[in-house]
């Protein structure tokens, strides 16, 4: 297994860092962890976690009107509670990526997750959201390269869908041992 894969946060966080991202949104996930880790130590990032998803669309477009390029992190189950807020990044055309931990997929142990889960594709391509897909731990990085050059270069938004294989399956003995 290659490195990329072994640690494909460490790795999305070096793609972030030479897309020229300094801010990442974040409602605390599991999946996240070590990404958000890894923002909150670099005194060049600055890490804000949100009370809600949609709280990150506000803050990329501050963001980015105030010339700094930003990321969302969030898991399937927030793209829900962001649909309004997608509507305003459809039209003032500001970049917006998401990285997007996905539930309710191969293996799900919790059955709240799965609604979401399955929408988020069609709810984030119904709101003009370009949407990728990382299937394995080594796509993660070079999706997330791609997807920022694609959002920083044509003022779209784009979520990159990071599949359930990569953060893996959870149960409900995992959840309570938490």
């Amino acid at each position: 297994m290659s490195e990329a894969a072994r640690d494909w946060p460490a790795a999305l966080y070096a793609a972030l860092k030479a897309a020229g991202v300094r801010i990442a949104g974040y409602v605390p996930d599991a999946g996240h962890k070590r990404l958000i880790e890894l923002a909150r130590a670099d005194p060049a990032m600055r890490a804000v976690a949100l009370t809600t998803e949609e709280e990150g669309i506000g803050l990329a477009a501050g963001a980015w009107l105030g010339g700094a390029r930003s990321v969302l992190l969030m898991q399937s189950s927030g793209v829900g509670n962001c649909v309004n807020a997608l509507g305003m990044v459809r039209e003032c055309r500001f970049p917006l990526l998401m990285l997007v931990t996905m539930r309710g997929e191969f293996g799900e142990f919790n059955p709240w997750q799965v609604p979401m889960g399955q929408a988020t594709r069609p709810v984030l391509e119904a709101m003009g959201v370009v949407v990728q897909e990382a299937q394995r731990p080594e796509e993660v990085a070079g999706a997330a390269e791609a997807a920022a050059r694609l959002v920083w270069g044509s003022y779209c938004a784009v979520a990159l869908l990071i599949s359930q294989r990569v953060i893996g399956i959870k149960s409900f003995q995992e959840q309570a041992a938490q």
